[in-house]
C-alpha cells in the first residue's frame, strides 16, 4: 500500500515544472509493451494493460488532481478501450503461439491488410471521429479534435496490432504526429516526450514487420521455417 500511495502521489520537478512519476512509470511500460510487440511477444498485452491504468489516472487529470489539472478524454478513455482491445489480442496471441506458426510457435505473423480489411479500418476510422469529436467537445475535453484523432487512430492500431497487420504500425506514426505537439501544449511532458521516442520506434517497427512478412510470403507450403527464410 505504501507503494502505491507514493506511487500515485509521488513527483519529479523538471526545469521547475512538477511532474507525475506516474506518468514516467506508465509511459515506461506502454514503451516496453512496443517493443515485446516489435518481437511479437505474447507478454506485450500484459505490460501494456499495466501502463493503461496508470496513464488513465494521469490524463483524468482534474479528477485525479494532477500538476497539469487538465481532462483529456479522449487520453483518458483510449486507455480504457486499450485495455479492452488487449484482451482480445493476448487472446489472441496466445491462442496463434499454442497453435504454432510455421512450426516457429511465434504468436503472431505479421501480413498487409486485405483490400477489404482496410476499407473497414477507413470506415472504422472515419465513423469514429465523427463520433468522437461531437463528444469529447460535450464533455468539455482539452483539444476535442486532436484528442478524438489521438483516441480513434490508437484503438485502430490497437485492434491491428492484435489482427497482425503491418499498417499498425503506421497508424501508430500518425497518432504520434498529432499527439505530440498536443501533449507539448498541454503540459505532459513526459507522454510528449514518449510519443516522440515512439514515432522513430514505430518506423523500426514497420521496417521489422516488413521485413518479417515478406520472409514468411517467401516460404513454401510445408516447406521451410522462417529462420530458413532469412538466412
Amino acid at each position: 500500500m505504501e507503494v502505491l500511495r507514493w506511487l500515485l502521489g509521488a513527483e519529479l520537478v523538471v526545469a521547475g515544472s512538477a511532474v507525475l512519476w506516474r506518468e514516467i512509470v506508465g509511459n515506461v511500460f506502454g514503451l516496453g509493451s512496443a517493443l515485446l510487440g516489435m518481437r511479437r511477444l505474447v507478454w506485450a498485452w500484459p505490460v501494456g494493460m499495466i501502463g493503461n491504468a496508470l496513464l488513465l489516472t494521469v490524463f483524468l487529470g482534474g479528477v485525479f488532481a494532477t500538476p497539469q489539472d487538465r481532462d483529456l478524454y479522449g487520453q483518458a478513455g483510449r486507455q480504457v478501450f486499450f485495455f479492452a482491445v488487449s484482451v482480445y489480442g493476448w487472446w489472441n496471441w496466445s491462442r496463434s503461439r499454442r497453435s504454432g506458426v510455421n512450426g516457429e510457435g511465434v504468436a503472431v505473423v505479421p501480413r498487409w491488410a486485405g483490400r477489404r480489411e482496410r476499407l473497414v479500418l477507413l470506415a472504422l476510422a472515419v465513423a469514429g471521429m465523427a463520433v468522437a469529436y461531437p463528444v469529447l467537445s460535450a464533455l468539455g475535453s482539452w483539444g476535442p479534435l486532436p484528442d478524438a484523432w489521438i483516441f480513434v487512430g490508437s484503438l485502430l492500431a490497437t485492434y491491428g496490432m492484435a489482427r497482425g497487420y503491418v499498417e499498425f504500425w503506421l497508424i501508430w506514426i500518425a497518432v504520434d504526429a498529432v499527439g505530440v505537439p498536443l501533449l507539448l501544449k498541454g503540459g505532459f511532458y513526459p507522454s510528449a516526450a514518449m510519443y516522440l521516442l515512439y514515432g522513430f520506434f514505430c518506423a523500426a517497427g514497420f521496417i521489422s514487420w516488413l521485413r518479417t512478412s515478406r520472409a514468411y510470403r517467401r516460404l513454401p507450403a510445408g516447406g521451410s521455417t522462417y529462420a530458413e527464410a532469412i538466412a
